[in-house]
């Protein structure tokens, strides 16, 4: 049973009457478990739907839907799939304390997954979550392999429980579910020959694994550094050389690398990074695969649009991570040339979760309002989007409109530079005159 949380105006939900707190039952009398039923058991141009209104009253629809009008009915959130893992380098585990209890959350939920492209390990599946994944097509999913030796795998999942991984993704791809797979590095446990195995046995399973990259792991100041730790410059330059290897011989059996390392591995190996062409449609550019060059290309692609604009002269501030810090300069000078405007790169050291986490999606509210606030000399600032969450929430809880207010610059939330700098000029500067503008 799925709960309504609101009905869109003028839509066919609101139509039929349903409200807030309605409880949807089936449709063709198919239990509705949840969004997906819903949204596959739904689609058809007609058909049955059971309901219970918050009165009680119990009321059966014979819905007509016209193809391609939605239904205009927002469910309430799901209940999340709880992971059953306890990996050591798990990034939940590393949070400190005293954040939204939202953040302890460790999921690992196959829904969400093909909804978002979060990263799941297919250890939690029942019977029933097979028969769905292939029933509704949930294809490409996003898995996090690791390893494939199953010792190795359990080892770093610290779940005795794994299924072998191999098997398990042969038999979806049998049946024509494909995947975008990730290797958490973790030295001296999937690296080296390890990881020479792993990436051999998803190769082997032709072109149902539709890419691989390999990550290093990431720590914060709170993980379990005991027991796992960062790799080393050398490590880092191993493992891309098995990634090299391989991504070469797909090149030449398939016309795609398949597999990549991320921007952090580059980063930490001390290597450069591969040209934009190089990461195809950037698949995994969420991941932290190609994130560099895929802004390239944006800001490329937005040439025209970006040079319309009355940047010429501006003073530009971009707050990032650390580690997209030293990346900056192979962007920044395109936007330069395009705007005229001039950028400052300000790659901020996490103080929530220390230094040893770079990315800029994790930086907190609190130490952009400080590095921001006393900078009357710039005209306008860019904060990372990817940094607050649906309801504008940085990590330590800062709303992004209460950090726009304390600020004496115009900001905004971007994700490629494109979106924010493209459209109207904000504002004139001044204490509480900042505006946000969230795509």
């Amino acid at each position: 049973m799925i709960r309504v949380q609101a009905v869109a105006p003028d839509s066919l939900g609101a139509a039929l009457e349903l409200v807030p707190g309605t409880e949807l039952l089936t449709a063709n009398g198919k239990n509705l478990e949840d969004f997906l039923d819903w949204e596959f058991l739904t689609a058809d141009e007609q058909f049955v739907l059971q309901a219970r209104l918050p009165s009680g009253e119990e009321i059966e629809y014979d819905v007509e839907r016209p193809e391609g009008m939605p239904m205009g009915v927002t469910l309430e959130a799901p209940r999340i799939r709880r992971c059953a893992n306890h990996c050591d380098f798990c990034f939940v585990d590393g949070n400190p304390q005293g954040l939204r209890q939202a953040l302890y959350i460790r999921d690992d939920d196959y829904r969400l997954s093909f909804r978002y492209g979060n990263f799941a390990t297919l250890t939690n599946l029942k019977p029933w979550d097979l028969e769905r994944i292939v029933a509704y097509r949930l294809s490409p999913m996003y898995v996090s392999v690791h390893a494939t030796d199953p010792v190795v795998r359990r080892w770093l999942l610290r779940n005795p429980e794994a299924p072998d991984v191999i098997p398990q993704l042969r038999w979806f791809a049998e049946r024509g579910i494909s995947f975008h797979t990730q290797v958490v590095m973790v030295p001296g446990v999937n690296d080296g020959a390890q990881l020479v195995r792993t990436l051999g046995d998803l190769y082997g399973l032709g072109e149902s694994v539709l890419s691989v990259s390999v990550v290093p792991v990431a720590l914060t100041e709170f993980s379990k550094h005991s027991l796992v730790r960062q790799p080393t410059r050398e490590e880092c330059r191993a493992a891309l050389a098995a990634v090299d290897d391989f991504a070469a011989r797909a090149v030449a059996d398939r016309g795609v690398p398949w597999c990549y390392g991320a921007d952090d591995l580059y980063l930490l190996a001390d290597l450069p990074l591969p040209p934009a062409e190089w990461y195809g449609d950037f698949e995994q550019r969420e991941n932290g695969v190609g994130s560099v060059r895929y802004l390239q290309t944006r800001i490329q692609a937005a040439h025209d649009a970006l040079a319309a604009e009355q940047w010429r002269g501006k003073r530009i501030g971009i707050v990032t991570g650390m580690a997209m810090g030293p990346l900056m300069p192979q962007i920044v000078p395109d936007l330069t040339q395009i705007t005229g405007a001039r950028f400052e790169i300000l790659a901020l050291e996490n103080t929530l979760f220390g230094s040893s986490v770079t990315t800029a999606g994790l930086i907190p509210g609190k130490a952009i309002l400080a590095a921001l606030k006393d900078r009357r000399d710039l005209d306008f600032a860019l904060l990372p989007a990817e940094s607050v969450n649906d309801n504008l929430l940085f990590m330590d809880d800062l709303e992004a409109h209460d950090l726009a207010a304390q600020l004496p610059m115009p900001v905004r939330l971007s994700y490629d530079f494109a979106d924010a700098l493209v459209g109207d000029e904000p504002r004139a500067t001044g204490p509480g005159s900042a505006e946000v503008i969230w795509e």
